[in-house]
């Protein structure tokens, strides 16, 4: 299980350093600290954070693919390994969402067993 929290960890803090980058740091320390959540043992905690990754999968890192995307096309520049950058930047991000599933599922087999 201790991976499945490594990946989430991971993913939020590399959302927090894109929003570093342009200097919004309340976001940055939003997002770092989110995983922060996992320590509440709750169902709903980590769905939470599944919807978070899920949202920043689409409106941080697609947004963020197609305008560089575009500006690399504009600017005549090769954009295909740009794209594959993104695609598996957002890719890691869902693998991240899709982590928390068996974070719930290990939490649960715990309460019946306990």
């Amino acid at each position: 299980m201790w991976w499945r929290v490594l990946i989430i960890f991971l993913a939020y803090v590399l959302i927090g350093a894109h929003f570093l980058r342009f200097g919004h740091n309340e976001a940055c320390i939003a997002f770092a600290l989110s995983p922060l959540l996992l320590l509440i043992k709750s169902t709903w905690a980590t769905r939470i954070l599944q919807l978070g990754l899920v949202i920043s999968a689409i409106l941080v890192w697609g947004l963020s693919a197609f305008e560089y995307i575009q500006i690399r096309i504009a600017a005549d520049a090769p954009w295909y390994r740009l794209s594959a950058i993104m695609t598996a930047v957002i890719a890691f991000t869902l693998l991240a969402a899709w982590c928390g599933n068996g974070i719930i599922e290990k939490r649960n087999q715990r309460k019946i067993f306990s």
